[in-house]
C-alpha cells in the first residue's frame, strides 16, 4: 500500500465552496479534495487522504524540481468564500484567485472550481498541474483534448465527466498527469474553470464559463449574503466568517453537512475517521439556529422545508443524505492510506441507525427559533412538532447512543435526557402561541416535561452534587456543560456550578475540554474505540459560555479569545485540536465548532459588562477592506489586496 506524504496540516488548507459542494486548497495553491456536484459525491482529487497520486490541481509559480512555493500572503477577499493568495518570486509577483461560483440569482448553483491567475509585478512564470482522480483515488479517467478552438481537457470516468477550460494547453503524460507552461508580465492574466457534468455521448463540451464575471457575481453575491448578519460586536471580523463557513455548508436542497470532508483523524494514527459528508438532525438544528442568532434566515427556510419532505417521525434516524435518503452504509475504501497514515478511511456512515434521543431537543429548539426570528407558523411544522413529542414520550426512558454516537453499548446518558426535556418544553412554548390549542394536550406535555426534569435531577446527579455522564454512572460528559446553556436549570443552582467546576477540573488538557475521558483500549472506553482524542473545541467553547452563566467572567472571556486564536489564519476550525502538538484534528471545517464560536461570541456580549463595543478585531494583519462597485477583471482587484 501506498504511504501517506501528507507534509501540511489540516488547518492549513482554506475552504471554498459554493453551498453544494466544497474544495480545499494548501498554501501552495494545491486543490487536495474537490467532491463535485455536491458534497458527499466521490471526489475527483483526494491526496488530502493519500498522496499525490490519488488526484490534485495545483496552479502558482512554475517549479522545475523540488516542492512548489508557499503562498507569501492569502486572504479571503472581504467578507467573502473567494481565496486571493500571492507569491513574490524572484522574477515578480503572482496572485492566483480561487473560488467556487456562488449560486445564481434563482438559486442554481454551477458545479465548478474557477482559478485566476495574475502578474501583479515583473514577469513570473507559471503552471496548471492537474491530476484528476475519480472515485476517492482509485480511477484515472479517459483524457481527451480539444482538437480545436479554445483549448480544454475532457476527464470522463463512468457517470462523471470533467471539463477544464484554460487559456494554455495542457500537455499529458502517461501517468495522465496534464500540465499547462505559461509566462505572465505585469497585467496580465489568465482563467481556468473546472466544471463537472454527467456523462453523455452526444453533449459537446459546455461553453467556456466567463470566469471573470463569475468573480464579480461570487464576490457580491457573499459580501450581500454578510451584510444581512445582524451582529456588531467586538467579534464581527470572527462572527461573520465563521457564517459564512456554516453558509457553504447549507446545501441548496436544504440539508446542511456536518463537515465538507471524510476520515481526517480525531487521533494522528488512530482509528476514529468518520464521514461528516451528510446531514446529521443536530448539526444542523444547530448550525441553523446559530444563523438564525445572526438574522439569516433563508438558509432556515430551505431547511424546513426540507424536514417536512424528508422527515418521518415513526422512523426518525440521527442522520440522512443531502437528498434525504437514508442508506448510509458505511464502508472502508482499503486503497487510500489517510491523512498521514491515520486509517480505516471510511465513507457513509453507521451511526445513522443508532438511536440519539438528543436530537428531538435540537430539532424542536431549532423550530422554534424559526418562527421567533420571524419564519411564518406552518400547520405542517407543528403537526411534526407533536410527532416527535410523541415519539420522545414514548421512547425518553430507552438508553441510547447520545450526542458522541457512542459505537459501545448504549446507555441512559443524562445529556440525552435532558434534551428530552428541551424537546417537549420548546414544543409546550410553540403549543401556547397557537389559540387553537388543546388545553388537555398541553397540561399532558407540561406534566411530561416535569417528569423528565424530576428524574434527570434524581438519577442523573451523584453524591457530590455533579451530573454524571450517564444514569448510575461516575464518570463526566463535556455535552452536561449545556445544562444551564439550554435553560434544564439556571446558572446559579449548585448542581450546575458543581458540574462545570468539575469538568473545568477533571475534564481537561491544557485548559482545553475533552468530550469524554478515553484510554488506549476499547474495552475500557465508553465509546467502544481504542485510542484517544483530541480536545474537542466545541466543548471548549461551552465551558466559556458556562463559566459566564455561573458568574466567572473574567475566566470565560479569557478562554474564549484563546480558542479565538486557535484559529487556521483564515479563521477556521476543525473538529479538534490537539493541545501537545498544537495542531487541529478531525474533519474540517466543522459545523459544531464554527456554530459554537458564534453562540458564545453572542452570550458572552450579552452581559451587561460586555456591552461596549471594542474596537474591530484585525486578526489578519494584511487583509483590509475589500468592496465591489465594477468588476470585469480580475486585475482591478490587484491594487486593492497586493503589497
Amino acid at each position: 500500500m501506498l504511504r501517506a506524504t501528507t507534509p501540511y496540516l489540516i488547518e492549513d488548507h482554506a475552504l471554498l465552496g459554493n453551498t453544494a459542494s466544497a474544495a480545499l486548497v494548501l498554501p501552495n495553491g494545491t486543490i487536495t479534495w474537490a467532491c463535485l456536484p455536491d458534497f458527499d459525491s466521490p471526489p475527483l482529487f483526494t491526496s488530502l487522504l493519500g498522496t499525490p497520486a490519488h488526484g490534485y490541481w495545483r496552479v502558482g509559480p512554475a517549479v522545475p524540481d523540488g516542492p512548489p512555493p508557499v503562498a507569501d500572503r492569502r486572504q479571503y477577499l472581504g467578507d467573502t468564500l473567494v481565496l486571493r493568495s500571492e507569491y513574490d518570486t524572484p522574477s515578480g509577483t503572482l496572485a492566483v484567485t480561487d473560488l467556487m461560483p456562488a449560486p445564481d440569482s434563482l438559486g442554481v448553483v454551477a458545479p465548478r472550481i474557477v482559478r485566476i491567475v495574475e502578474c501583479v509585478s515583473g514577469v513570473v512564470h507559471a503552471a496548471s498541474v492537474y491530476r484528476p482522480r475519480a472515485d476517492y483515488g482509485a480511477t484515472a479517467p479517459i483524457i481527451q483534448r480539444a482538437t480545436s478552438g479554445a483549448p480544454w481537457l475532457e476527464a470522463t470516468a463512468g457517470d462523471d465527466t470533467y471539463w477544464l477550460h484554460s487559456d494554455h494547453d495542457h500537455s499529458v503524460n502517461r501517468d495522465r498527469v496534464c500540465r499547462a507552461d505559461f509566462t505572465l508580465t505585469a497585467g496580465q492574466s489568465s482563467a481556468f474553470a473546472l466544471t463537472w457534468g454527467p456523462t453523455s455521448r452526444s453533449a459537446p463540451a459546455p461553453a467556456r464559463p466567463d470566469a471573470f464575471a463569475e468573480l464579480a457575481a461570487t464576490v457580491q453575491h457573499w459580501e450581500a449574503w454578510a451584510r444581512g448578519c445582524t451582529y456588531r460586536g467586538p467579534h464581527r471580523e470572527a462572527v461573520v466568517r465563521a457564517a459564512l463557513t456554516l453558509a457553504a455548508m447549507c446545501h441548496p436542497g436544504g440539508g446542511i453537512v456536518a463537515a465538507p470532508t471524510t476520515s481526517l483523524p480525531e487521533e494522528i494514527g488512530g482509528e476514529r475517521c468518520w464521514d461528516y459528508r451528510y446531514t446529521w438532525l443536530r448539526d444542523a438544528s444547530l448550525t441553523i439556529a446559530c444563523l438564525l442568532r445572526l438574522g439569516l434566515t433563508e438558509e432556515a427556510r430551505r431547511w424546513r422545508d426540507w424536514l417536512l419532505e424528508h422527515l418521518d417521525p415513526e422512523h426518525l434516524q440521527p442522520i440522512y443524505r443531502l437528498d434525504g435518503g437514508t442508506d448510509l452504509t458505511e464502508r472502508v475504501l482499503d486503497h487510500l492510506p489517510g491523512y498521514e497514515d491515520s486509517r480505516p478511511v471510511r465513507i457513509g456512515n453507521g451511526a445513522a441507525k443508532q438511536l440519539q434521543l438528543d436530537v428531538y431537543g435540537e430539532l424542536a429548539d431549532a423550530l422554534l427559533l424559526a418562527e421567533d426570528a420571524g419564519l411564518p407558523a406552518d400547520p405542517r411544522l407543528d403537526a411534526l412538532l407533536l410527532a416527535l413529542a410523541g415519539q420522545v414520550e414514548r421512547r425518553w426512558r430507552e438508553a441510547d447512543e447520545g450526542i458522541w454516537e457512542i459505537r459501545g453499548r448504549a446507555r441512559h446518558f443524562t445529556h440525552s435526557k435532558v434534551m428530552c426535556w428541551v424537546a417537549v418544553d420548546r414544543t409546550v412554548r410553540l403549543l401556547r402561541r397557537r389559540p387553537d390549542a388543546d388545553p388537555a394536550l398541553l397540561l399532558h406535555l407540561e406534566g411530561l416535561r416535569e417528569e423528565i426534569h424530576a428524574d434527570v435531577c434524581e438519577r442523573g446527579v451523584d453524591e457530590h452534587g455533579v451530573f454524571t455522564q450517564y444514569y448510575g454512572g461516575r464518570t463526566l460528559d463535556a455535552a452536561l456543560l449545556l445544562i444551564p446553556l439550554v435553560g434544564f436549570l439556571p446558572g446559579d443552582d449548585k448542581r450546575v456550578i458543581a458540574t462545570v467546576e468539575a469538568v473545568q477540573q477533571g475534564l481537561t488538557e491544557d485548559g482545553l475540554v475533552l468530550r469524554y475521558a478515553t484510554g488506549r483500549s476499547a474495552a475500557a472506553n465508553v465509546d467502544g474505540l481504542a485510542g484517544h482524542e483530541g480536545a474537542f473545541l466545541a466543548c471548549s467553547f461551552w465551558l466559556a459560555e458556562a463559566l459566564a452563566a455561573i458568574g466567572r467572567d473574567d475566566e470565560a472571556d479569557q478562554l474564549f479569545e484563546r480558542l479565538l486564536a486557535l484559529r487556521s489564519d483564515l479563521g477556521l476550525l476543525a473538529e479538534e485540536y490537539d493541545p501537545r502538538a498544537r495542531r487541529h484534528l478531525g474533519n474540517y471545517p466543522q459545523a459544531f465548532s464554527m456554530w459554537a464560536q458564534v453562540d458564545a461570541a453572542l452570550r458572552l456580549g450579552r452581559r451587561p459588562a460586555a456591552r461596549v463595543a471594542l474596537p474591530e478585531q484585525a486578526t489578519r494583519p494584511f487583509s483590509p477592506p475589500f468592496q465591489v462597485t465594477t468588476l470585469s477583471r480580475a486585475a482591478q482587484l490587484t491594487g486593492q489586496v497586493s503589497r
